[in-house]
């Protein structure tokens, strides 16, 4: 049992690792934050698909990405929970491939246009009308459907073939339990 704890704890590091690096070069272009964003991180927020413990990869990821390239506050928090929502609903639709992509673009297209707005002030008046949440929807929405809709699908297809051996959680934990 110890094993299998450790198993799911070691993936979950692995996943934040991974996410923190492709963010912070992601950021080198500036595209990791902001009205425009293509934060290529996100494509992790798909491997709830292969294992649960994605879900908390991902959202410690987040989080620690959020706090090193220097967002505001509410963008830590609700960022982070943005995506740690996604990944939630990536897990609940895991046996659905192609849907367990679409989660992560609706939590952020619901959650991060406030946080640009209001958080950064990020304001778009088109004939005295503030548009900000809407257009801001849209931008980061696109941003969301490049990289958990298409690229998340050719990560999955990608992975699918090494299911077994990167994320099976029972792997050797039996044979390392008897031992004992």
């Amino acid at each position: 049992m110890r094993t299998k704890k450790l198993y799911f704890i070691t993936q979950a590091a692995m996943i934040a690792a991974i996410y923190v690096v492709m963010t912070v070069f992601i950021n080198t272009f500036n595209l990791a934050s902001g009205t425009i964003q293509v934060r290529i991180s996100e494509v992790l927020t798909v491997l709830p698909y292969f294992t649960p413990a994605a879900v908390p990869g991902v959202f410690i990821g987040c989080l620690l990405s959020n706090l090193l390239t220097g967002a505001m506050l509410p963008d830590i928090v609700f960022g982070s929970l943005a995506t740690l929502l996604g990944a939630l609903g990536s897990c609940a639709l895991r046996k659905h491939s192609f849907l367990v992509t679409l989660p992560p673009v609706l939590a952020n297209m619901l959650i991060i246009p406030f946080v640009l707005r209001y958080a950064y002030g990020l304001k778009y008046v088109v004939h005295g009308i503030d548009i900000s949440i809407p257009f801001q929807a849209v931008t980061v929405g696109a941003g969301e459907v490049i990289t958990c809709c298409i690229f998340g699908s050719l990560l999955i297809k990608a992975l699918s073939p090494y299911r077994q051996m990167l994320f099976h959680s029972d792997m050797q934990t039996d044979g390392l339990e008897k031992a004992r």
